[in-house]
């Protein structure tokens, strides 16, 4: 019995999943970079860093944090306050968003969704199917507003989003009134004129302008998806080769390592390549959705499915922007883009989805 539980103890499909994908990045952040020694430390060591936080993600408890859900949310607005302190705080890329740890940069907002996730899933499990009346309702639709405004004046408006989907799946798990969702829907598509005439800074509503004008390369951001666009086309089937991308090689395509690496993928290794990528991702989300329907609580389900949604919205949006069918944001690809903060945060994910599995496995009662 003893063996049988230490086998599944850890989900090694899953692990095997974000291995290869992982080496998928390091090839293509090698290409994008030419060899750029630092950036390909600091991937690896943030991926070895969590896939030892992995390793011993047995020795606690998911569910003992359920416990600390307001010290989790009140840790999760100190760390989107933390980017303001002076001489941490760092602004870049036309964004506050990140603190310097001297040997990298780190993006306060990635920790963010770690610590908000397990918050909301706790303040959710205690309304479980009772999300059915306005007073009930109200208090989860304000619970993330005060992150969501910390995380406009940044601006990120990809952060924004991010945490929007979070918390519309754990909504939509915990049981929230469908017709709610519906109602919901249409006051937001009637309302959408006013958010982008009042509530948008300029440089997001340039981003949905050039989203809504994908052939005008005059508008900000459309040149480099036209060059994104351009790179994947060129790819053909197989490709053209590692190392052998003539946009991504030669400056034409910017944050190749980051931003537009599914678009390095592309042109070096065509289809195949891309496919081969969109199928392991549709496997990764299909092993966490398993994960989270076998959970050993409700709370357990929240975080799981809370996480899946986050980064299924990612992928959909980093992949998406590359090839014109999402505006332009910050997002990285997951396991694959460059991004210590973002591959460190991803991990621990991973540690706590981890965790969940080893738990529904276990015959401890708690």
């Amino acid at each position: 019995m003893d063996n049988n539980l230490n086998k599944k103890k850890y989900d090694w499909s899953l692990l095997l999943i974000i291995s290869i994908l992982f080496v998928i990045g390091i090839v293509l952040i090698t290409s994008a970079t030419q060899f750029d020694k630092k950036r390909l430390i600091i991937q690896s060591v943030s991926f070895a860093m969590g896939m030892t936080a992995i390793f011993m993600s047995g020795v606690l408890d998911y569910r003992i944090l359920k416990r600390y859900d307001t010290h989790l949310y009140i840790a999760t607005i100190a760390l989107l306050l933390l980017v303001y302190v002076p001489g941490i705080g760092k602004a870049q890329f036309g964004a506050r968003s990140w603190i310097n740890l001297g040997f990298m940069d780190f993006q306060t907002s990635e920790a963010a969704k770690i610590t908000f996730t397990l918050a909301y899933a706790s303040f959710l499990d205690r309304r479980k199917n009772r999300l059915d009346t306005m007073s009930e309702i109200l208090p989860a639709l304000v619970y993330p507003v005060p992150i969501l405004f910390l995380l406009l004046k940044q601006p990120d408006l990809g952060g924004v989003i991010v945490f929007t989907s979070i918390t519309l799946v754990c909504l939509f798990v915990a049981g929230l009134n469908l017709r709610f969702i519906f109602n919901s829907l249409v006051i937001f598509a009637l309302s959408t004129p006013i958010i982008y005439k009042f509530i948008l800074r300029d440089h997001q509503r340039v981003r949905i302008d050039a989203f809504l004008n994908p052939g005008d390369p005059s508008y900000e951001g459309n040149f480099q998806v036209i060059q994104s666009m351009t790179a994947i086309g060129s790819g053909g089937f197989f490709g053209k080769g590692l190392f052998n991308g003539t946009i991504s090689q030669y400056g034409f395509l910017p944050v190749t390592e980051s931003d537009f690496i599914f678009a390095v993928l592309g042109e070096e290794f065509g289809f195949v390549g891309m496919a081969v990528v969109i199928i392991l991702f549709f496997l990764f989300l299909s092993r966490i959705y398993s994960i989270s329907k076998h959970a050993k609580d409700f709370y357990g389900t929240l975080v799981t499915t809370g996480f899946m949604g986050m980064l299924f919205y990612q992928i959909l949006q980093n992949i998406g922007m590359t090839i014109g069918l999402m505006p332009v944001t910050g997002v990285t690809l997951p396991f694959v883009s460059y991004g210590g903060s973002s591959m460190l945060t991803t991990m621990m994910i991973i540690a706590l989805i981890m965790n969940i599995y080893s738990k529904s496995h276990s015959s401890f009662a708690y």
